[in-house]
């Protein structure tokens, strides 16, 4: 039995009264606090670590999935926005490769960084660094405020509508929300523990995968047989950055729950030594690696999924394979369905929509049963596992996001609490203002938005 202990009240301070407090500072956290802001609310963006960017800079992720269905992109607004201006701002080798590209087009996380900043202080949204949510205080559906924890010490931040983007809905956990987690036996896609790789030859490499291919696997496969290497997928997913830097997706740790700190602790641990190994390995086997060296690991494992809040509906996998339209539709969505084995010996869960095709997500999968003043954005939405497999990618993050920030100010804006209050044609017809794609339909019927 676990040993408990009681702590005795506290009267902390209110560190701040906004109208929207964002949790989390990833792609959907920055969707959402700069649509707020943009649309004219006071917002609050507290976030743990010291810079913006979630996954892309905290994990050193080394790549964004795509933008588009295979014919046109369907992440756009705030999404597109950042990408470009990333883009805009790396080197000029860089630009010419990837300048018009909108598919895994490669991150330098500190170019991200600086971007974020910019951006956040350009919309007038007020930051919070090195903070977390630790608790909330709520009742009868509605969250009063936030509890954080900080250098400082513990303070409130009241808000009137709250966006839980911090990936594993722990406002909403806070709150009593009700959530699902993993497979039917609660198995969790495994952790990656990405990293980066200076002083390589990318014209050598590129020569090699002339002939064996861009994953390596060949290589990997000869390698598992040998048990020379220890890795349970036969892929890496390598981004060049330039000639000499590249970022790498590459290996898995498993059985990792990264809404627990034990299990990030030895998914840090576990994933650092897994790291050293490959890179070992890589510089003994591929040309162009020789001279590696390696420049830094993810402050933590990569994350896959955790919990999935349970909403006012639910995003299926039959919805997705039908390339299903909602009326409310925030955004929409065409990356594959991408399941990464629990276990090492398991397989992989992939599955395609044809090109042009994609799927809609409504507003209703933002909204945690029960509460009424949060909206939920990024990958712990209310879908099934399979969809959220597809779902939880960053180009997805923000544009969910973009739409829980936009709905969040509208409402402030009318004096609303109610995350259910909101007129959802008045909410897709903003974001197709500000530049969002909600399908064909969506988007001729409000035409006139962006005239």
């Amino acid at each position: 039995m676990t040993k408990r202990m009681t702590i005795p009240a506290m009267d902390i301070p209110v560190y701040a009264d906004v109208d929207v407090l964002v949790a989390g500072g990833g792609p959907a956290g920055v969707g959402a606090a700069l649509a707020a802001a943009r649309n004219g609310a006071s917002v609050l963006l507290i976030e743990q670590r010291g810079y913006l960017g979630g996954m892309a800079t905290v994990a050193q992720v080394p790549a964004w999935c795509p933008y588009t269905d295979g014919k046109k992109p369907v992440i756009r607004g705030i999404g597109l926005e950042i990408l470009n201006e990333m883009k805009s701002r790396m080197e000029p080798e860089f630009q010419a490769i990837w300048g018009d590209k909108l598919n895994w087009v490669p991150i330098d996380a500190e170019v991200l960084k600086k971007l974020l900043d910019d951006k956040m202080m350009e919309a007038g949204v007020n930051i919070l660094y090195h903070t977390f949510v630790g608790n909330v205080i709520h009742g009868n559906g509605i969250v009063e405020a936030a509890i954080i924890h900080n250098k400082t010490g513990t303070q409130a931040v009241k808000a009137k509508i709250f966006v839980d983007a911090s990936s594993d809905a722990d406002l909403a956990y806070h709150a009593g929300g009700q959530f699902a987690k993993g497979g039917d036996e609660g198995e969790l896609q495994p952790g990656t523990m990405c990293f980066v790789m200076s002083n390589l030859d990318r014209l050598k490499y590129m020569e090699y995968v002339k002939e064996h291919g861009p994953s390596l696997k060949a290589a990997i496969n000869e390698a598992k047989a040998k048990g020379t290497l220890r890795v349970a997928r036969d892929w890496a997913g390598i981004s060049w950055v330039n000639d000499h830097t590249a970022g790498f997706n590459f290996g898995h740790v498993f059985g990792i729950d990264g809404s627990k700190a034990e299990d990030l602790t030895r998914g840090a641990i576990e994933g650092r030594d897994l790291v050293r190994h490959i890179v070992e390995w890589l510089k003994q086997t591929i040309p162009g690696f020789a001279n590696g060296f390696l420049v830094l690991t993810g402050e933590q494992v990569g994350i896959r999924e955790t919990r999935r809040i349970v909403g006012d509906v639910v995003v299926t996998a039959d919805d997705f394979m039908q390339c299903r339209t909602f009326p409310d539709d925030i955004a929409r969505n065409s990356y594959f369905i991408d399941i990464h084995m629990a276990k090492p010996t398991g397989g992989m869960v992939v599955s395609h929509l044809p090109p042009g095709e994609s799927h809609g997500i409504p507003y209703r999968a933002l909204l945690p049963v029960g509460i009424d003043n949060v909206i939920v954005a990024g990958r712990s939405i209310s879908t099934d596992r399979a969809t959220q497999g597809s779902t939880r990618v960053m180009p997805n993050c923000f544009a969910m996001g973009e739409a829980a920030g936009t709905a969040a100010a509208l409402l402030a804006k009318q004096g609303k609490r109610s995350s259910r209050g909101i007129d959802i044609e008045e909410l897709q017809r903003q974001l197709v203002r500000q530049g969002a794609w909600l399908g064909e339909d969506v988007n001729g019927k409000f035409q006139e938005a962006v005239i």
